[in-house]
């Protein structure tokens, strides 16, 4: 339904760090609003009657459109979008929130913590269908992989092609952000 929207006026319930990755769509632009002020606790303005633009702790926006139910389906989990904390117990804590407000804003799934890449981290699907992850990672975040990009990046590498197969072939979800995944490259040179 589109609508004017109102900036809330509540404390966010999560303590976040970064917006880091992701795109949205929403199926009622009044909601989607409130929960990310009142929950996410992100920086909101409106730019028309069907659409918001989003930013948490960077300059980097997302467009949020609202869609009518039934033309965009939910979220692929691999296209979650992501927030960083400093520790694995913010994370918990974090979950533990969510659980406690699932009911409330009709919130459709949250996973438990895990530990892969490196990072603890866990997953949610909002009642738009758009899959959130909030994690720890080592300082830096993902974004220091760029400035160890010329000992990781695999572009070129191809003395690491047994290396890719090897893990094609288990299936196993792992990539250079690991520092377990390093160790086993760094082990094959």
């Amino acid at each position: 339904m589109a609508a004017i929207t109102d900036r809330s006026t509540k404390k966010p319930l999560l303590q976040l760090g970064i917006l880091s990755h992701g795109t949205l769509h929403c199926l009622d632009v009044v909601k989607t609003r409130r929960f990310y002020e009142e929950v996410l606790g992100l920086e909101v303005i409106q730019t028309s009657p069907l659409s918001l633009l989003v930013r948490k702790g960077t300059n980097h926006t997302y467009a949020v459109v609202e869609q009518p139910a039934g033309s965009h389906p939910p979220m692929d989990f691999f296209n979650h979008n992501g927030f960083e904390v400093r520790t694995r117990e913010e994370v918990e804590h974090a979950r533990t929130m969510i659980v406690q407000i699932k009911d409330e804003w009709g919130l459709k799934k949250v996973l438990p913590v895990t530990h892969m890449h490196g990072d603890s981290s866990f997953y949610f699907m909002d009642f738009d269908g758009n899959w959130w992850e909030i994690h720890q990672t080592r300082e830096g975040g993902y974004a220091i992989d760029f400035d160890e990009k010329d000992s990781w990046d695999l572009t070129g590498r191809h003395d690491a092609q047994d290396w890719v197969e090897l893990y094609t072939k288990e299936k196993k979800v792992m990539h250079l952000h690991d520092p377990r995944a390093r160790e086993l490259l760094a082990k094959r040179r």
